[in-house]
Protein backbone atom coordinates (compact mmCIF):
# COMPACT_ATOMS: atom_id res chain seq x y z
CA UNK A 1 0.00 0.00 0.00
CA UNK A 2 1.59 3.53 -0.86
CA UNK A 3 1.80 5.89 2.34
CA UNK A 4 2.52 9.86 1.84
CA UNK A 5 5.46 11.45 2.24
CA UNK A 6 6.30 15.27 2.34
CA UNK A 7 8.81 16.56 -1.22
CA UNK A 8 11.40 19.25 -1.01
CA UNK A 9 8.25 21.79 -0.66
CA UNK A 10 6.09 20.26 1.96
CA UNK A 11 3.51 18.83 -0.17
CA UNK A 12 2.12 15.01 0.45
CA UNK A 13 3.31 12.50 -2.21
CA UNK A 14 3.16 9.35 -2.61
CA UNK A 15 5.28 6.47 -2.51
CA UNK A 16 5.49 2.30 -2.72
CA UNK A 17 8.49 2.32 -0.56
CA UNK A 18 8.03 4.63 2.15
CA UNK A 19 7.13 3.61 5.46
CA UNK A 20 4.04 4.98 7.62
CA UNK A 21 4.70 7.70 9.98
CA UNK A 22 4.29 5.75 12.74
CA UNK A 23 7.33 3.96 11.84
CA UNK A 24 9.24 7.30 10.96
CA UNK A 25 8.34 8.38 13.95
CA UNK A 26 9.47 5.62 16.09
CA UNK A 27 12.59 5.19 14.51
CA UNK A 28 13.69 9.03 14.58
CA UNK A 29 12.68 8.48 18.35
CA UNK A 30 15.30 5.72 19.11
CA UNK A 31 17.67 7.23 17.16
CA UNK A 32 18.17 10.62 19.10
CA UNK A 33 18.03 8.29 22.23
CA UNK A 34 21.08 6.41 21.32
CA UNK A 35 22.63 9.71 19.77
CA UNK A 36 22.25 11.56 22.84
CA UNK A 37 22.30 9.40 25.78
CA UNK A 38 25.80 9.38 26.13
CA UNK A 39 26.53 12.82 27.62
CA UNK A 40 23.46 13.21 29.88
CA UNK A 41 24.62 9.60 31.43
CA UNK A 42 28.15 11.25 31.89
CA UNK A 43 25.96 14.26 33.75
CA UNK A 44 23.39 11.76 35.60
CA UNK A 45 26.55 9.60 36.60
CA UNK A 46 29.27 12.22 37.43
CA UNK A 47 28.87 11.78 41.12
CA UNK A 48 30.19 7.97 40.47
CA UNK A 49 33.03 8.38 37.73
CA UNK A 50 34.43 11.26 40.08
CA UNK A 51 33.58 14.44 38.37
CA UNK A 52 33.61 17.37 39.95
CA UNK A 53 31.38 20.32 38.50
CA UNK A 54 34.31 21.99 36.71
CA UNK A 55 34.99 19.29 35.36
CA UNK A 56 32.02 17.92 33.96
CA UNK A 57 31.31 21.36 32.85
CA UNK A 58 35.05 21.17 30.81
CA UNK A 59 33.36 17.82 29.09
CA UNK A 60 29.78 18.92 28.58
CA UNK A 61 31.09 22.37 26.87
CA UNK A 62 33.13 20.60 24.46
CA UNK A 63 30.74 18.03 23.51
CA UNK A 64 28.24 20.59 22.35
CA UNK A 65 30.91 23.00 21.50
CA UNK A 66 31.71 20.04 19.13
CA UNK A 67 28.30 19.24 18.32
CA UNK A 68 27.25 22.51 16.90
CA UNK A 69 30.85 22.64 14.94
CA UNK A 70 29.54 19.28 12.98
CA UNK A 71 26.01 20.33 12.67
CA UNK A 72 26.75 22.48 9.14
CA UNK A 73 28.92 19.07 8.07
CA UNK A 74 26.65 16.42 9.37
CA UNK A 75 23.31 18.25 7.35
CA UNK A 76 25.55 18.03 4.11
CA UNK A 77 26.01 14.16 4.61
CA UNK A 78 22.40 13.61 5.28
CA UNK A 79 21.38 15.30 1.96
CA UNK A 80 24.17 13.58 0.00
CA UNK A 81 23.62 9.82 1.27
CA UNK A 82 20.16 9.85 3.11
CA UNK A 83 18.72 10.30 6.40
CA UNK A 84 18.73 6.35 6.76
CA UNK A 85 22.19 5.85 5.93
CA UNK A 86 23.43 8.88 8.59
CA UNK A 87 21.30 7.86 11.04
CA UNK A 88 22.76 4.51 11.27
CA UNK A 89 26.14 6.04 11.50
CA UNK A 90 25.48 8.14 13.93
CA UNK A 91 24.01 5.73 16.19
CA UNK A 92 26.96 3.11 15.91
CA UNK A 93 29.31 5.91 16.51
CA UNK A 94 27.39 6.46 19.39
CA UNK A 95 27.50 2.96 20.77
CA UNK A 96 31.27 2.84 20.08
CA UNK A 97 31.41 5.84 22.39
CA UNK A 98 29.87 4.51 25.22
CA UNK A 99 31.83 1.38 25.33
CA UNK A 100 34.65 4.15 24.60
CA UNK A 101 33.76 5.69 27.85
CA UNK A 102 33.00 2.26 29.64
CA UNK A 103 36.46 1.04 28.91
CA UNK A 104 39.06 3.70 28.34
CA UNK A 105 37.30 6.90 30.46
CA UNK A 106 40.68 6.95 33.42
CA UNK A 107 41.21 10.95 33.06
CA UNK A 108 39.26 13.44 32.36
CA UNK A 109 41.39 14.27 28.34
CA UNK A 110 40.27 11.01 27.76
CA UNK A 111 36.90 11.29 28.50
CA UNK A 112 37.14 14.44 26.61
CA UNK A 113 38.02 12.93 23.68
CA UNK A 114 35.47 10.57 23.71
CA UNK A 115 32.78 12.89 24.01
CA UNK A 116 33.84 14.95 21.06
CA UNK A 117 33.78 12.12 19.09
CA UNK A 118 30.55 10.93 19.80
CA UNK A 119 29.39 14.81 20.00
CA UNK A 120 29.33 13.89 15.68
CA UNK A 121 26.80 11.16 16.39
CA UNK A 122 24.36 13.73 18.32
CA UNK A 123 24.75 16.10 15.03
CA UNK A 124 24.30 12.86 12.44
CA UNK A 125 21.38 11.87 14.55
CA UNK A 126 19.42 14.99 15.09
CA UNK A 127 19.64 16.05 11.38
CA UNK A 128 18.72 12.56 9.84
CA UNK A 129 15.60 12.13 12.20
CA UNK A 130 14.80 15.63 11.52
CA UNK A 131 14.78 14.52 7.87
CA UNK A 132 13.35 11.63 7.90
CA UNK A 133 10.20 12.52 9.60
CA UNK A 134 9.82 15.67 7.21
CA UNK A 135 9.67 13.12 4.42
CA UNK A 136 7.39 10.36 5.85
CA UNK A 137 5.08 12.26 7.74
CA UNK A 138 1.94 14.43 6.62
CA UNK A 139 2.40 17.80 7.34
CA UNK A 140 -1.23 17.40 9.64
CA UNK A 141 0.38 14.93 11.91
CA UNK A 142 4.18 16.57 11.91
CA UNK A 143 3.80 18.63 15.16
CA UNK A 144 3.03 15.37 16.90
CA UNK A 145 5.40 13.32 15.18
CA UNK A 146 8.35 16.05 16.17
CA UNK A 147 6.97 15.63 19.73
CA UNK A 148 7.03 12.18 20.10
CA UNK A 149 11.52 12.93 18.04
CA UNK A 150 11.78 15.56 20.29
CA UNK A 151 10.48 13.44 24.07
CA UNK A 152 13.84 11.32 23.22
CA UNK A 153 16.09 13.99 24.76
CA UNK A 154 14.36 13.95 28.38
CA UNK A 155 13.76 10.19 27.50
CA UNK A 156 18.18 10.14 27.60
CA UNK A 157 18.08 11.70 30.61
CA UNK A 158 15.37 9.55 32.02
CA UNK A 159 17.17 6.82 32.07
CA UNK A 160 20.58 8.41 32.54
CA UNK A 161 18.92 9.74 36.56
CA UNK A 162 17.35 6.01 36.49
CA UNK A 163 20.97 4.19 35.83
CA UNK A 164 21.90 5.83 39.44
CA UNK A 165 20.36 3.71 41.91
CA UNK A 166 19.43 0.45 39.68
CA UNK A 167 23.12 0.00 37.73
CA UNK A 168 25.70 2.99 38.92
CA UNK A 169 25.47 2.33 42.94
CA UNK A 170 25.29 -1.61 42.85
CA UNK A 171 27.31 -3.03 39.46
CA UNK A 172 29.12 -0.14 39.01
CA UNK A 173 29.18 2.99 36.39
CA UNK A 174 31.04 1.53 33.82
CA UNK A 175 28.29 -1.10 33.55
CA UNK A 176 25.87 1.62 33.29
CA UNK A 177 28.00 2.85 29.95
CA UNK A 178 27.93 -1.21 28.97
CA UNK A 179 24.43 -1.43 28.89
CA UNK A 180 23.39 1.91 27.23
CA UNK A 181 25.86 0.60 24.46
CA UNK A 182 23.60 -1.88 23.69
CA UNK A 183 20.39 -0.12 24.44
CA UNK A 184 21.94 2.41 21.33
CA UNK A 185 22.82 -0.64 19.06
CA UNK A 186 19.35 -1.86 19.06
CA UNK A 187 18.26 1.24 17.36
CA UNK A 188 20.00 0.39 14.11
CA UNK A 189 17.01 -1.82 13.39
CA UNK A 190 14.45 0.45 14.37
CA UNK A 191 15.92 3.29 11.35
CA UNK A 192 13.77 3.67 8.22
CA UNK A 193 14.67 3.14 4.92
CA UNK A 194 14.76 6.23 2.83
CA UNK A 195 11.49 6.82 0.08
CA UNK A 196 12.21 7.36 -3.49
CA UNK A 197 12.35 10.91 -4.38
CA UNK A 198 12.70 12.08 -7.81
CA UNK A 199 15.66 14.27 -8.83
CA UNK A 200 13.83 16.98 -9.72
CA UNK A 201 12.09 18.00 -5.90
CA UNK A 202 15.73 17.56 -4.62
CA UNK A 203 16.51 20.28 -7.08
CA UNK A 204 14.01 22.22 -6.34
CA UNK A 205 14.52 22.10 -2.58
CA UNK A 206 15.10 25.86 -1.07
CA UNK A 207 18.63 25.87 0.75
CA UNK A 208 18.80 29.45 1.64
CA UNK A 209 18.62 30.46 5.29
CA UNK A 210 15.77 33.20 6.04
CA UNK A 211 16.46 36.13 8.76
CA UNK A 212 13.60 34.56 10.97
CA UNK A 213 15.06 30.95 10.63
CA UNK A 214 18.10 32.74 12.36
CA UNK A 215 16.05 34.51 15.18
CA UNK A 216 14.41 31.17 15.76
CA UNK A 217 17.39 29.97 16.50
CA UNK A 218 19.08 32.37 18.48
CA UNK A 219 15.79 31.68 20.73
CA UNK A 220 16.34 27.93 20.65
CA UNK A 221 20.20 28.63 21.64
CA UNK A 222 19.28 31.02 24.76
CA UNK A 223 15.85 28.70 26.18
CA UNK A 224 18.35 25.43 25.61
CA UNK A 225 21.35 26.69 27.17
CA UNK A 226 19.65 26.43 30.82
CA UNK A 227 17.47 23.57 30.48
CA UNK A 228 20.56 21.53 28.90
CA UNK A 229 22.86 22.38 31.80
CA UNK A 230 19.99 21.27 34.63
CA UNK A 231 19.99 17.95 32.60
CA UNK A 232 23.61 17.83 33.40
CA UNK A 233 24.41 18.90 36.47
CA UNK A 234 20.99 17.84 38.22
CA UNK A 235 22.44 15.15 40.25
CA UNK A 236 25.97 16.35 41.05
CA UNK A 237 24.40 19.88 42.12
CA UNK A 238 21.71 17.36 44.43
CA UNK A 239 24.02 15.69 45.76
CA UNK A 240 26.14 18.62 46.85
CA UNK A 241 23.07 19.60 48.92
CA UNK A 242 23.04 16.66 51.06
CA UNK A 243 20.67 14.55 49.24
CA UNK A 244 21.13 10.99 48.31
CA UNK A 245 22.65 9.71 45.53
CA UNK A 246 19.63 7.74 44.75
CA UNK A 247 17.07 10.27 45.17
CA UNK A 248 18.67 12.54 43.12
CA UNK A 249 19.13 10.27 39.96
CA UNK A 250 15.31 9.80 41.34
CA UNK A 251 14.59 13.50 40.77
CA UNK A 252 15.93 14.05 36.88
CA UNK A 253 13.41 10.82 36.50
CA UNK A 254 10.70 12.49 37.27
CA UNK A 255 11.55 16.07 35.90
CA UNK A 256 12.35 14.06 33.08
CA UNK A 257 9.12 12.17 32.41
CA UNK A 258 7.00 15.47 33.15
CA UNK A 259 9.16 16.35 30.03
CA UNK A 260 8.43 13.65 27.55
CA UNK A 261 4.66 14.13 28.33
CA UNK A 262 4.43 17.63 27.81
CA UNK A 263 6.25 17.16 24.77
CA UNK A 264 4.23 14.62 23.02
CA UNK A 265 1.01 16.41 24.17
CA UNK A 266 2.50 20.05 23.21
CA UNK A 267 3.31 18.76 19.75
CA UNK A 268 -0.06 17.09 19.56
CA UNK A 269 -2.21 20.54 20.15
CA UNK A 270 0.51 22.13 17.86
CA UNK A 271 -1.16 20.59 14.57
CA UNK A 272 -4.54 21.71 15.91
CA UNK A 273 -3.73 25.29 17.05
CA UNK A 274 -0.65 26.19 14.81
CA UNK A 275 -1.32 29.84 15.02
CA UNK A 276 -0.96 29.98 18.91
CA UNK A 277 2.33 27.85 19.52
CA UNK A 278 4.14 31.27 20.35
CA UNK A 279 2.59 32.46 23.17
CA UNK A 280 1.85 28.98 24.56
CA UNK A 281 6.55 28.67 24.04
CA UNK A 282 6.34 31.95 25.90
CA UNK A 283 4.42 30.57 29.14
CA UNK A 284 6.63 27.28 29.00
CA UNK A 285 9.40 29.51 29.33
CA UNK A 286 8.28 31.63 31.89
CA UNK A 287 7.70 28.19 34.09
CA UNK A 288 10.93 27.15 33.16
CA UNK A 289 12.35 30.68 34.53
CA UNK A 290 10.36 30.15 37.74
CA UNK A 291 11.83 26.28 38.26
CA UNK A 292 15.25 27.65 37.88
CA UNK A 293 14.43 30.25 40.75
CA UNK A 294 13.41 27.26 42.73
CA UNK A 295 16.38 25.37 42.44
CA UNK A 296 18.02 27.72 44.41
CA UNK A 297 15.31 27.40 47.89
CA UNK A 298 16.74 25.09 49.86
CA UNK A 299 15.29 21.73 50.36
CA UNK A 300 13.67 18.80 49.05
CA UNK A 301 10.31 19.62 48.29
CA UNK A 302 11.89 23.16 46.06
CA UNK A 303 14.21 20.90 44.37
CA UNK A 304 11.83 18.49 43.44
CA UNK A 305 9.16 21.64 42.44
CA UNK A 306 11.73 23.06 40.65
CA UNK A 307 12.85 20.17 38.55
CA UNK A 308 9.14 19.50 37.13
CA UNK A 309 9.03 23.22 36.33
CA UNK A 310 12.39 24.23 35.02
CA UNK A 311 12.96 20.98 33.39
CA UNK A 312 9.89 19.24 32.88
CA UNK A 313 7.37 22.44 31.65
CA UNK A 314 10.66 24.75 31.50
CA UNK A 315 12.36 22.06 28.31
CA UNK A 316 8.87 21.12 26.88
CA UNK A 317 9.03 24.27 23.92
CA UNK A 318 10.85 22.11 21.07
CA UNK A 319 7.89 19.56 20.89
CA UNK A 320 6.19 23.09 19.47
CA UNK A 321 8.56 24.58 17.60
Amino acid sequence: MATGKIDGFGNASTSVNSPGPLRAATGALTTTVAVTMPVFLVGGLAVQIGLSPARLGLAVSAYFGASALASLPAGALVERYGAARISRLGIALSALSLLGIAVAADALWTLIAVLVLCAGANAMGQLASNTSLSWHVPPGRQGLSFGVKQSAIPVSTLLAGAAVPTVALTLGWRWAFVLAALLASAALLLVPGDPARSRASADKTEKRATGALVVVGLAGTLAAGSANALGTFLVDAAVGRGIAPGLAGLTLTLGSAVCVTARVIGGWQADRRPSRQVGVIAGLLACGAVGLVLLAVPGEVALVAGVVLGFGFGWAWPGRA
